[in-house]
C-alpha cells in the first residue's frame, strides 16, 4: 500500500470552527513540540487560500486539498492521502454522511464535533461493520459535546478505582460556569434536531431513550434520572435547571460504559444539569432558565416561528463569537460520584476559552493529533468509539498541557 502523504487533514477548514481549528493546529505544531504532516481541505480553492493567507508565515507551506463533501470520488481521493481526517462540516445530518462512509470503508481514522445524536445512531447502524473490517476508528463528539462530560466521568472513575477499587455507579454532572456564544452552525444543528423530532414520533421516542446509541445488546435496564425542571440538589446544595447539551452528553457517557464492558456498572446512572445557586435567587434563576429553554424549544418546533427566529434572532451559518469573546469565555463543570458502598467523591473539569468554539477547537485538534500519534499502531481496533473509549490518560494530558483544560479532584 502507498504511504499516505499526510498524517492529518482538516476537512471543512473554511467553516467557522474549521478556521479556529486550523489556526490552533498551525500554532501548536509550529512550536516544535510535535511533528505532523498535515493539510487543509474544503470545496473552495479560493476560500482555502484565504484561510492559509490569514495564517501569515504559519500558512505559507500548508498544503491545500479541494474536495466536495457531497462527492464520494473527491472524498476517496482525500482519504487516500491521509491517515486521519478531522471534520468540521456541519450540520452533519445534512453534510456529514459521505465522509463517514468513505472513512469507514477506506480504513481512514476520523473525528468530528457533532452533537447530533440521531445522526450518530444512523452512522453506527450503517457503517460500523465496514469500519470494523477496514480498521477505521470513527470518533464523534470530540468538542464541548462531549469531551468534558465523557472524559470527566472517565477521570472520576479512575479516581474511584484507585481509592476504592470500585466504580461510582451514580454520577451527576452539574455546570457551574458557562460563558460563551453560539455559532450559526451549532444553532442550525440544534434546530434541525428539533424540526425532525417535531414531525417524527419515532425520533421523539428515540430521543427520550438514554441508551439510544448504545450497542443493541447493552442490557441496561436502570431507570435514568433526568433534570427536566427546576429542583434543589442536596448533593450540590444548590438549585438545578436543565442543561441543553445533556441530551447528547448523557447518551455518549452511557455508550462509553457499554463499549468498555460495563466498567461503570450494569446499573450505572448519570444525569446533567445547570447549577443556579442556593436560596431564593437560585430558585428564581432555575425557573427562568426552564422557561427560556421551553420557549426556545417550542418556537423551534413551529415552522413559522422557527423561520422568524432563524431570520431575526439567531446567528447565521458562518457566524459566531468574536475572537475577543472566545478568549473571554470559560467553563467549569462539577461531577459528584457515589459507589454502591456509599463512598463519594467530587471532581471538576475546567476550560479557558469559549466552550463551543475556542475550547472546542483545541479539544478537537488534540483528539485528531492523538489519533495520528498516540494511537498510530495501538488502541482500539476499527469501529465507532466515544472519546472515553478511544482515548486515555494521554488525551487528558494533552488537554491539560496543550488545550487549556483542567481535571482536578476536589
Amino acid at each position: 500500500m502507498t504511504t499516505p502523504s499526510y498524517d492529518l487533514v482538516v476537512f471543512g477548514a473554511t467553516s467557522f470552527v474549521g478556521q479556529i481549528l486550523t489556526r490552533y493546529l498551525a500554532e501548536h505544531l509550529s512550536s516544535g513540540t510535535e511533528t505532523l504532516r498535515w493539510a487543509i481541505a474544503g470545496r473552495s480553492a479560493s476560500k482555502l487560500d484565504e484561510v492559509r493567507q490569514a495564517l501569515g508565515p504559519l500558512g505559507e507551506s500548508l498544503p491545500v486539498i479541494v474536495a466536495d463533501a457531497a462527492s464520494e470520488a473527491d472524498l476517496r481521493a482525500l482519504c487516500a492521502q491521509t491517515r486521519v481526517v478531522v471534520s468540521t462540516v456541519g450540520p452533519y445530518a445534512f453534510y456529514g454522511e459521505p465522509l463517514v462512509k468513505v472513512c469507514a470503508e477506506s480504513g481512514t481514522d476520523y473525528c468530528d464535533l457533532t452533537g447530533e445524536v440521531q445522526w450518530i445512531r444512523q452512522m453506527v447502524t450503517k457503517y460500523e461493520a465496514a469500519a470494523r473490517r477496514s480498521g477505521a476508528r470513527i470518533v464523534h463528539c470530540c468538542g464541548f459535546d462531549s469531551v468534558p462530560s465523557d472524559m470527566g466521568v472517565y477521570f472520576l472513575q479512575q479516581q474511584a478505582r484507585q481509592q476504592w477499587n470500585s466504580p461510582a455507579t451514580r454520577v451527576k454532572m452539574r455546570v457551574r460556569t458557562l460563558k460563551g456564544g453560539a455559532s450559526g452552525g451549532t444553532v442550525a444543528s440544534l434546530m434541525n434536531v428539533v424540526q425532525e423530532a417535531a414531525s417524527d414520533p419515532v425520533l421523539r421516542k428515540e430521543l427520550l431513550d438514554p441508551y439510544s446509541i448504545c450497542p443493541p445488546a447493552h442490557g441496561f435496564t436502570a431507570q435514568q434520572p433526568r433534570v427536566m425542571a427546576a429542583g434543589f440538589d442536596a448533593d450540590f446544595d444548590a438549585w438545578v435547571a436543565p442543561f441543553v447539551m445533556a441530551a447528547i452528553n448523557e447518551r455518549v457517557v452511557h455508550r462509553s460504559n457499554a463499549l468498555s464492558g460495563n466498567a461503570y456498572g450494569q446499573q450505572f446512572s448519570y444525569d446533567e444539569g445547570m447549577l443556579t445557586g442556593p436560596g431564593l435567587k437560585g430558585r428564581l434563576s432555575a425557573l427562568a432558565l426552564v422557561t427560556g429553554l421551553g420557549a426556545f424549544m417550542a418556537g423551534a418546533a413551529i415552522k413559522p416561528v422557527r423561520g422568524v427566529m432563524a431570520r431575526f434572532l439567531l446567528p447565521k451559518p458562518g457566524e459566531g463569537p468574536s475572537p475577543a469573546a472566545q478568549l473571554a469565555g470559560r467553563f467549569d463543570i462539577r461531577f459528584f460520584g457515589r459507589t454502591d458502598a456509599g463512598q463519594t467523591l467530587r471532581v471538576k473539569v475546567t476550560g479557558d476559552r469559549d466552550p463551543g468554539y475556542g475550547s472546542t477547537a483545541k479539544m478537537l485538534g488534540q483528539a485528531a493529533i492523538s489519533l495520528a500519534l498516540d494511537h498510530r499502531s495501538s488502541g482500539p481496533g476499527g469501529g465507532f468509539w466515544t472519546p472515553a473509549t478511544m482515548f486515555d490518560e494521554r488525551y487528558i494530558a494533552r488537554l491539560t498541557h496543550h488545550a487549556g483544560l483542567g481535571f482536578e479532584r476536589l
